[in-house]
């Protein structure tokens, strides 16, 4: 039972705290900088909707505001069975520079992704979701690192408005958590995922996506990186979001996302090949052992259960872990120590925990998951 203990909580160690290091340690050390210039090559933002309301008009007049010439600029919405009227909303705003696809049944995200990318002019793609708003000089910002001919794809920065408010700041913790290690990884050679809402790529090396797939902003990147191009974080390339409010819908979210890596083994098993996948040891460590973890845990705590009453090692353990989920619980009760750094983090380590186990659930049920 010592052995189960110390195995676990090794692997749980590495998986939050050892890779991060490993990584940072690796950017440091043995850093590839990547070239950037000031060209302004033309470019396509790509967005796909489902009956999203208000939110496309804003998006549409945010994205003409951006500070980039009008002339290497054009947008492409894909109108997934809508019923809002969001295809002639799109349509009003700007036609010489909106492109408007419209589909009368709902197909899913990535089959309406690959047709708005086979009508891009761009050669460069800028995909995007319809909630988040992009900073003015953003674009100018992402296109800068296609510069370096080795980059095929470049992730921008999410940062939340109004993070310290209730369950949001659990989540803008565990953001900040994740933009530090891709930046780390970023700096040693590639990412191996990008956020959905806001990364560009050349459109030359876009591949269509199997149907259905949830996770296009880490089976893309992972493409790039198995043909030989480079992948890489912007930090100066910014655009804003709302952090969920509350456990519930982030959970949904989050169960949505971690059941999409079980997705991306089934319809590419190649990322969990070494031979075949050349960020296999950083892909292994940042996404599937944190598909292993809450069970790791699960056996972790039983055996420190076990072992308490036995070594003051081991109760220390447990108290701990006791005092832990207390720490939580206050947090969620009292705003005040919620928004304490080593509650927020540990509200955030519970609840992605407890999101990774319900996503072999969800994906077990439902195999396909969900178009949306």
């Amino acid at each position: 039972m010592s052995a189960v203990f110390w195995i676990c909580a090794a692997l749980v160690a590495y998986t939050y705290a050892g890779y991060p290091l490993c990584v940072a340690l690796l950017a440091r050390l043995a850093p590839r900088p990547v070239a950037r210039g000031d060209a302004m090559p033309t470019v396509t933002a790509v967005m796909t909707v489902l009956d999203p309301g208000p939110m496309l008009r804003r998006k549409l007049d945010n994205l003409l505001a951006l500070d980039y010439p009008a002339d290497r600029f054009d947008i492409v919405v894909a109108c997934d069975g809508c019923r809002d009227g969001s295809a002639e909303s799109a349509r009003s705003v700007d036609p010489s520079r909106i492109r408007v696809l419209e589909f009368e049944q709902r197909r899913g995200k990535s089959l309406c992704l690959d047709d708005a990318v086979a009508v891009a002019r761009g050669d460069i793609l800028l995909l995007i979701d319809v909630r988040q708003r992009i900073e003015p000089d953003a674009l100018r910002a992402l296109v800068a690192p296609f510069a370096d001919p080795a980059v095929g794809a470049v992730g921008g920065e999410l940062r939340f408005e109004d993070p310290d408010t209730g369950f949001a700041a659990s989540v803008d913790a565990y953001w900040r958590y994740e933009k530090a290690i891709r930046h780390a990884e970023s700096r040693s050679g590639s990412v191996i995922g990008v956020s959905g809402a806001f990364y560009a790529m050349r459109r030359a090396l876009y591949a269509p996506l199997p149907p259905g797939t949830v996770l296009d902003d880490v089976l893309t990147p992972m493409r790039l990186v198995r043909d030989g191009h480079r992948v890489v974080f912007e930090p100066g390339a910014v655009a804003w979001d709302v952090a969920s409010r509350d456990a519930t819908s982030e959970r949904r979210r989050k169960i949505r996302t971690l059941a999409g890596n079980y997705q991306l083994l089934a319809i590419a098993p190649w990322l969990a090949n070494p031979f075949a996948n050349p960020a296999w040891w950083r892909f292994t460590s940042h996404k599937l052992l944190r598909l292993l973890a809450p069970w790791l845990i699960v056996v972790l705590g039983v055996a420190t259960v076990v072992l308490a009453p036995r070594h003051p090692f081991y109760l220390a353990c447990l108290v701990t872990a006791v005092a832990a989920l207390v720490a939580v619980a206050l947090g969620h009760a009292v705003p005040r120590i919620g928004r304490l750094l080593p509650v927020r983090l540990l509200t955030a380590f519970l609840h992605m925990n407890l999101a990774a186990a319900q996503a072999l659930f969800a994906f077990a049920r439902n195999r396909t998951l969900h178009l949306w």
